[in-house]
């Protein structure tokens, strides 16, 4: 008798398991996503539907090490004081921008270690920015991806025009 409750057991959750990946949301295709890693940051990119009918593509850009941040994507082309490099985010292909790419998180200044500049940095950690798009075609697209990312104490080599592909079939 035990042992007949144990395989009821059993089998109940093989089939719960067999059951569960072919519930709600199967088949359905997973959203286009792409990663690429630079210079201690990972950046991963992924495209979500949207409510107006256009899309949203999500750029996570991840330092590797703590205590750095990701410059704003406010800061000028020549950084300030020629320190930092602006966050871009682009596509290029199948996809086209419909707006300008806004962050998750507030930026705050950051005073590096012996200076007196202070440069706009998203808060430690991961920062993710999304950017309006429109699908222009079924196949492929390029993210085009510029960013730097520093310390109090130090700044990494900073990254311009990492392309990173998305199969959009």
């Amino acid at each position: 008798m035990i042992v007949r409750g144990s395989r009821s057991v059993v089998l109940g959750s093989v089939a719960a398991a067999v059951l569960i990946p072919s519930g709600c949301g199967a088949g359905r295709p997973s959203e286009p996503m792409g990663h690429a890693t630079a210079d201690g940051v990972t950046v991963t990119v992924t495209l979500l539907p949207a409510s107006n009918g256009h899309r949203e593509l999500q750029a996570t850009f991840s330092p590797q090490q703590p205590g750095f941040h990701i410059y704003s994507i406010d800061l000028p082309a020549q950084g300030v004081d020629g320190l930092g490099i602006p966050t871009r985010v682009a596509v290029e292909g199948d996809l086209t921008a419909v707006g300008k790419p806004t962050a998750n998180l507030t930026i705050r200044l950051l005073r590096p270690a012996g200076l007196q500049t202070e440069i706009p940095v998203s808060p430690d950690g991961p920062v993710t920015f999304t950017l309006p798009v429109r699908q222009t075609g079924p196949h492929q697209a390029e993210v085009i991806v510029s960013y730097g990312a520093c310390s109090e104490n130090r700044c990494l080599v900073p990254v311009t025009g990492k392309v990173i592909h998305l199969n959009l079939d």
